[in-house]
């Protein structure tokens, strides 16, 4: 197996209110993925089914043991897909509000890449 990077995304999300490590790395990878095509996986690499791509997603965000896996990796469509995930993003003080069940004032800020590879 020779694998070849087709694609590589970022993106940034975040969780204004709620404080869940999850919610801001989901939209990160959603943030990556949002204005992507990849006609090459047909023409280019020539596979028969975009299951076949290979997916790997690398998030940085506070709290980084809370990160749900299945649901970071569900925003995905396609793919044989991983996850890493390593502490980092950015705590921004904002403010809570006791009706949308804040914890505290924080903002976490996650940041993704994207990466798809095939087999060549």
């Amino acid at each position: 197996m020779t694998l070849k990077r087709l694609v590589i995304e970022m993106g940034m999300g975040v969780d204004q209110h709620g404080q869940d490590p999850t919610v801001a790395a989901a939209r990160a990878v959603r943030n990556a993925i949002a204005h992507n095509a990849l006609p090459g996986v047909w023409e280019v690499a020539g596979l028969d089914n975009p299951d076949q791509m290979i997916v790997e997603v690398q998030i940085a965000v506070p709290y980084a043991d809370q990160v749900r896996e299945a649901e970071v990796l569900a925003v995905l469509p396609f793919g044989h897909k991983t996850l890493t995930v390593a502490s980092g993003g950015m705590i921004v003080q904002g403010r809570a509000i006791a009706s949308l069940n804040d914890k505290n004032d924080e903002m976490l800020v996650a940041i993704a890449s994207v990466t798809v590879l095939v087999d060549i």
